[in-house]
């Protein structure tokens, strides 16, 4: 075998080597991450769910809730869409993650 090929083939790998630590060490650490909040989503799921939203929304339409009080969760669309992202987010990475088991 020529060495000079060797040595690129084994640099190549060992830049994968080093990309791919990276990429699961990040993978791992936003699971972890996730794990800690999932709790809040499901809070966030069952506040919408629940019709409490909807109470506290038209109580913002109708002017009970304070102006300066951050109130971005009763955006018509906001906690819609945060919760839509997070159920694509998670479709991905279960596909993502299962193609990989069937390979």
């Amino acid at each position: 075998m020529d060495k000079k090929a060797r040595i690129e083939r084994i640099s190549m790998m060992e830049d994968r080597y080093d990309e791919i630590s990276r990429v699961l060490a990040a993978l791992d650490e936003a699971v972890d991450e996730y794990e800690d909040f999932k709790s809040e989503l499901d809070a966030l799921r069952d506040y919408m769910d629940s019709g409490q939203w909807k109470d506290d929304y038209e109580a913002d339409e109708a002017g009970q809730i304070p102006s300066d009080l951050k109130r971005g969760v009763l955006s018509e669309d906001g906690l819609y869409n945060l919760l839509h992202d997070a159920d694509a987010i998670i479709d991905h990475a279960r596909n993502v993650l299962c193609r990989d088991e069937e390979a």
